[in-house]
């Protein structure tokens, strides 16, 4: 399951469409393929994010490469949340309620309200809370001390292994991920379709597939991508984390595979941060 050969790594974004100037928190995407550095690619929203993705999986194809791609966004919420809304545990029934639910375009999207509708159908109020729109949304708190009897957890397991982590309920404020989720998680359903049966998701499904989608989380190596000194960021994670990656022994990629978390998802490479920061030296 880890015979790769190529490497990405996106970061992505959850707001509107940002512009044809490259800019910090927006979408940006790093790859090593078949040994060789690409520069980072600016993406100024999720359609052309979606066509680099579509376009980056056939010309590693064509190549006979297999490819890893790793996504700045949790793959999945807290225990129980999938089993409220669908009934089950599976994170793919999730994946699809939010998938068919979410309106989303390059200059606006329905994450705040879709988060109201989702806290419509819990006990008490949450968990999803933060609007950054003028509208007040119905069941959607603008502060998080306003939340309560909702029964869910507010943090996935991974999470309070990972401090700095933000958690997947707050849809707004610097460094929230709650609306990358929802858009992100819709973006990996249509992929999916996309290339039916060619693309695993970790730790859910894979399963030898020619390409393996992970969670990533690029704080893993927060003290390299400061010393790189880039302006943006966003561009100095997407390089590391896929350069990373791309220099570790097969046998310790494999090795980070070994999680059981079937519902909540994990982040890739948790607990292996000196190794991946020992990769980039």
């Amino acid at each position: 399951m880890c015979g790769w050969d190529s490497f990405g790594m996106v970061d992505w974004s959850g707001g509107n469409d940002t512009g044809p100037r490259p800019r910090k928190d927006a979408i940006w995407a790093g790859a090593v393929l078949g040994g060789v550095e690409t520069e980072p690619v600016y993406l100024r929203n999720r359609d052309l994010a979606f066509d680099w993705l579509v376009e980056l999986i056939e010309a590693e194809g064509r190549a006979g490469r297999k490819l890893l791609i790793g996504f700045d966004f949790p793959f999945g919420y807290p225990r129980g949340f999938a089993r409220a809304i669908t009934g089950g545990d599976d994170p793919f029934a999730l994946w699809e309620v939010i998938a068919e639910a979410l309106e989303d375009r390059p200059g606006s999207n329905t994450r705040f309200d879709l988060a109201g509708q989702f806290n419509g159908r819990l006990p008490g109020v949450g968990p999803f809370w933060f609007n950054a729109l003028k509208r007040d949304i119905p069941g959607l708190p603008r502060k998080a001390r306003a939340r309560k009897g909702h029964g869910m957890r507010e943090r996935r397991a991974c999470e309070t292994r990972a401090p700095g982590t933000f958690t997947c309920w707050q849809m707004g404020g610097a460094g929230a991920v709650g609306g990358q989720v929802m858009t992100g998680v819709a973006m990996l359903t249509r992929l999916r379709a996309r290339f039916p049966g060619e693309i695993g998701i970790w730790p859910f499904d894979l399963a030898g597939q020619r390409v393996a989608a992970v969670e990533c989380w690029p704080s893993l190596v927060a003290d390299r991508v400061a010393a790189e000194g880039d302006p943006i960021k966003d561009r100095a994670q997407v390089r590391l984390m896929a350069r990373a990656l791309a220099r570790l022994p097969r046998a310790r990629l494999r090795d980070m595979l070994a999680v059981d978390a079937p519902e909540e998802g994990w982040i890739f490479g948790l607990g292996y941060e000196d190794e991946l920061k020992e990769a980039l030296c």
